[in-house]
């Protein structure tokens, strides 16, 4: 097959994957918006507004994204990409359909996916909150406390390191692969702090990495983006651990250097993230927050309070004080970005 041809079968197969993905997305949040798995409540959380949203938007796009996958997979051993040079099946004098490097891919990307998907959810609704960051968790654990956070890092950490091995190389690419599936989820995490914003992380991360694999994520993701932006869902844990895991498990066809050069940006952003708080750092620089407010609600505004030129004679009752409200007034703020 002509490596034009192969590009651009290629090119379909991710096309379709993303498809099928945003598909599935779309399909398993309306099914769980139905029934909703012990009832609306245990998915009903407050944004950052004080307002109800559903967190079941992050179980719908690990569904699809790893429906994306399989899709994917599935056209590539039906010989259909080029990936393998040739139809993989057995009676064409391939590999074994199963142990071939689509499925491996995919078997890999899967079980990142559904393995961060199912320890996010695991904090989503028995976490506290209480302790956040790399630093509180470890911190818990020096005292004797086993937090749902500090659970979720190891079971990631754990899937992360059977995902690289699904993926395969050597012992240097498994310790680099499984740093990027779980660095990958615990960083896009970061993000899931505003309506919308770690689904453009992702977008941009997947651009990146410029992998086939980041088709079907991506594809999920973007079918629920309305939801997130409109504010009446959002990914939490479970959908944002998920989506991280898979964008750093598509990374493992990248050359060495690449992947080194990623896994340092990850564990960089992490730290940072321990001493910056990166909505601030947005809120300070404009393409960074024009990107970020791209397709939100308008933040609230501060009603505009009409000061007069002379101050007006008040009758002051005995025992009774006045007070003067402003625009400056913190009370009429609203609330602080973290």
């Amino acid at each position: 097959m002509s490596g034009s041809r192969q590009a651009g079968l290629r090119l379909i197969a991710a096309a379709a994957a993303g498809a099928t993905a945003a598909g599935a997305a779309r399909v398993a949040y309306s099914a769980v918006n139905r029934r909703p798995p012990g009832g609306p409540k245990v998915w009903s959380r407050t944004n950052h507004r004080g307002e109800p949203v559903t967190l079941l938007e992050g179980p719908a796009v690990a569904v699809g994204a790893i429906a994306g996958v399989l899709a994917q997979a599935a056209m590539a051993q039906a010989g259909l990409t080029g990936a393998t040079g040739s139809p993989s099946g057995a009676g064409h004098g391939g590999t074994a359909p199963l142990a071939s490097p689509a499925w491996r891919r995919a078997a890999a990307m899967v079980l990142g996916g559904a393995g961060a998907a199912a320890f996010g959810a695991y904090d989503d609704l028995a976490g506290s909150g209480g302790r956040r960051g790399f630093r509180g968790h470890l911190g818990a654990l020096r005292h004797g406390e086993v937090t749902t956070g500090a659970v979720k890092l190891g079971g990631i950490g754990a899937t992360g390191i059977v995902s690289a091995v699904l993926a395969g190389g050597s012992a240097a690419d498994v310790v680099i692969n499984a740093g990027l599936v779980a660095g990958g989820a615990n960083l896009l995490n970061l993000f899931d702090l505003r309506p919308g914003r770690a689904i453009k992380v992702a977008v941009a991360s997947g651009a990146l990495i410029g992998a086939d694999g980041v088709a079907a994520p991506l594809g999920a993701a973007l079918a629920l983006l309305p939801e997130d932006l409109g504010e009446r869902a959002m990914l939490g844990d479970a959908g944002a651990n998920a989506l991280g895991a898979m964008l750093g498990a598509s990374a493992a066809g990248l050359p060495r250097k690449g992947r080194i050069t990623l896994l340092a940006a990850i564990i960089g952003l992490t730290a940072a993230s321990e001493k910056v708080s990166f909505t601030k750092v947005i809120a300070r620089t404009p393409a960074l927050n024009w990107l970020d407010m791209l397709g939100r609600r308008p933040a609230p505004q501060v009603p505009a309070v009409a000061v007069p030129a002379q101050r007006p004679r008040m009758t002051v009752l005995a025992g009774a004080e006045t007070s003067t409200r402003s625009a400056e007034n913190t009370e009429l703020m609203p609330p602080p970005e973290e």
